[in-house]
């Protein structure tokens, strides 16, 4: 007979706790890529394979049978898990993702061209994190314990305006890097009106549904933005399209501005008055 207060049982304990622990944290890397092979091959999966992440984890998600198949020619079969054909079109795609992995999955949403993620140190250098293995999990660890769904990072690289803080008020979680827990909810899905700043209208939703995002202000990543191929390089109309979108449906939340070079944007308000 095994008694409770036996080593083998409190052993057993220990165990159980563990792989509880590591259960939850059990995540997934979501990659929507659109005509840019060289730029995922090159950046984001071996960025994701320094930072000690199981390629089992990585799933490539592309438009077509074609695209699937110049995708497995060009990358290194070392450095993802699976190609998956999804959606043509981001929205479409993210939306997908949702629906391809089951409700709680934790999905890490990477964009295909970034070659690294840096911390904001004390001193105010910005340093390359070298485990996003581990990033990812402790990200996913705050957002369970602040009871919310959605993480993300800073969306520019400039040590000049980040902070060693994190917040759950409603602050913009860019697409280019975030994480989630899964729900198969359509009213977590942006709309196609919102086409260039869907990361925009899904934080609003989150933040609508959850009363918080999470996002962390002292992390970042390098990329090029409005590289080719993917939304393309001329996106004045679908910016200002979905800035009027976003501005009329969401009145109270978000207001138009526009950068020095004319560049439609929104402003959020952080803390908006919800009915």
């Amino acid at each position: 007979m095994i008694h409770f207060n036996s080593p083998y049982i409190f052993l057993c304990i220990i165990v159980i706790m563990k792989t509880i622990k590591k259960s939850k944290l059990d995540y997934v890397v979501a990659i929507p890529s659109y005509k840019r092979c060289d730029e995922i091959t090159k950046k984001t999966l071996p960025t994701l394979k320094k930072g000690k992440v199981d390629k089992n984890k990585i799933y490539v998600f592309v438009a077509n049978k074609n695209e699937a198949k110049m995708y497995k020619e060009k990358m290194d079969s070392d450095t993802y898990g699976k190609i998956v054909i999804g959606k043509k079109g981001l929205v479409q795609q993210r939306r997908y993702i949702s629906q391809y992995f089951p409700k709680g999955k934790m999905i890490v949403s990477l964009d295909d061209d970034i070659t690294n993620m840096v911390r904001l140190t004390k001193d105010d250098k910005l340093k390359k994190i070298t485990n996003l293995d581990t990033l990812f999990k402790k990200a996913f660890k705050t957002l369970l314990k602040k009871d919310l769904y959605l993480w993300g990072v800073y969306p520019v690289k400039n040590n000049m305006f980040m902070k060693r803080n994190i917040t759950t008020d409603l602050r913009f979680v860019i697409g280019v890097c975030h994480g989630y827990i899964n729900r198969h909810s359509n009213d977590l899905y942006p709309s196609l009106k919102s086409v260039s700043k869907e990361d925009i209208e899904q934080t609003i939703l989150f933040y609508l549904k959850d009363g918080g995002v999470l996002r962390f202000n002292d992390i970042t990543f390098t990329t090029i933005f409005n590289a080719p191929g993917g939304l393309g390089t001329d996106r004045y109309q679908m910016n200002k399209t979905a800035q009027e979108y976003i501005c009329n449906k969401y009145p109270t939340i978000a207001k138009p501005k526009f950068r020095k070079d004319g560049t439609p944007e929104i402003t959020l308000n952080r803390n908006p008055d919800i009915p």
